[in-house]
């Protein structure tokens, strides 16, 4: 498990489904309940790639750059 994605799961708002699978991981134990659901993991492995997905998701568009580009000329056309 990298221990970034721990954390960002961590400091998430308590009952939100990422702090659930974090406690779950800390906590060793594979069986993780949020939102009235609970789910069984097969392995903690199975669950910190659950995890880390989850992060992935959340963060992908904070990552991506917004580039808008403009062009501008003096010169008439017409």
């Amino acid at each position: 498990m990298d221990p970034s994605v721990l954390a960002w799961a961590l400091a998430q708002p308590a009952g939100s489904r990422a702090a659930a699978l974090a406690a779950a991981y800390t906590g060793g134990t594979t069986r993780v309940s949020f939102e009235g659901r609970t789910v069984e993991y097969r392995s903690l492995d199975e669950l910190g790639r659950a995890l880390a997905v989850l992060c992935g998701a959340e963060n992908s568009a904070a990552r991506r750059p917004s580039v808008t580009l403009a062009r501008f000329s003096r010169e008439r056309t017409g």
